[in-house]
């Protein structure tokens, strides 16, 4: 996987275009920090690439939940105790809202 730079998509924009078609996806820095990821799409394939990014985002948002469940001990809460739990944070909310 290449790692391109900022600067670079700005300084040679026509060399980046060329070479993604081979590399199929681009790290995009700046500051020597990730950013974004740059991956060729058609026409045909944008709805479908689209879809395939929200499923792995939901997908890894979903695991870091589960992890954090895990981690505070929240898997093992009964349905009755969830339940709770459920409604104390919407009567606070609720509360917060009507000050």
């Amino acid at each position: 996987m290449k790692f391109v730079t900022v600067r670079d998509i700005r300084t040679f924009p026509a060399k980046i275009w060329k070479q993604l078609p081979e590399e199929q996806e681009m790290v995009i820095t700046n500051n020597s920090r990730p950013i974004a990821l740059l991956t060729p799409i058609s026409d045909q394939s944008l709805e479908q690439t689209l879809s395939a990014v929200r499923r792995a985002r939901a997908m890894a948002a979903i695991q870091r939940m589960q992890k954090t469940t895990r981690e505070l001990g929240l898997d093992r809460m009964t349905e009755q105790e969830t339940e709770q739990e459920i409604d104390d944070e919407i009567r606070a909310g609720r509360r917060e809202r009507n000050r």
